[in-house]
């Protein structure tokens, strides 16, 4: 699995107007289930994510988890991290899971992640989205199991 992980101060997704899910200080998420991947890997990636110490501490120094800090996580499917750009101008994206796979396993790390303690809101599979976020740093980092 991928994920795109923000550090962010907030952050909504709206789904035809409506804010569907939403988070103060903490985590924006996108992830993308890949070919292969299965319900270990997406486990495997919301621990790591739970435990990435990206967030400061009492000296400035990042050296807290999201777990540590007490925030919450924004998850939003996003199978464009699975673009493929290494041929022409038009990426593709035959590498990301099938969407009914890919659904599973975004439910299943969100779930998961969820079940580490830390508050989850997220996104709608496969609905266009508007993300809206103040990242906070920035900090932006790119994860893959």
């Amino acid at each position: 699995m991928r994920a795109l992980v923000q550090r962010v101060s907030e952050a909504a997704v709206r789904v035809d107007g409506a804010v569907v899910g939403q988070t103060g200080p903490g985590l924006l998420i996108l992830v993308c289930a890949m070919q292969g991947d299965d319900a270990p890997r997406a486990e495997a990636l919301a621990n790591k994510i739970a435990r990435l110490r990206i967030f400061p501490d009492a000296a400035g120094k990042m050296n807290l988890s999201l777990t540590d800090m007490g925030g919450g996580a924004l998850v939003i499917s996003q199978f464009t991290l699975a673009a493929d750009t290494s041929r022409g101008n038009r990426p593709g994206f035959s590498t990301a899971a099938a969407p009914d796979m890919g659904r599973a396993l975004y439910e299943h790390f969100t779930d998961h992640l969820a079940a580490t303690g830390i508050p989850t809101a997220r996104g709608v599979f496969g609905a266009d989205m508007k993300v809206a976020l103040v990242n906070d740093g920035p900090v932006t980092i790119w994860l893959e199991t």
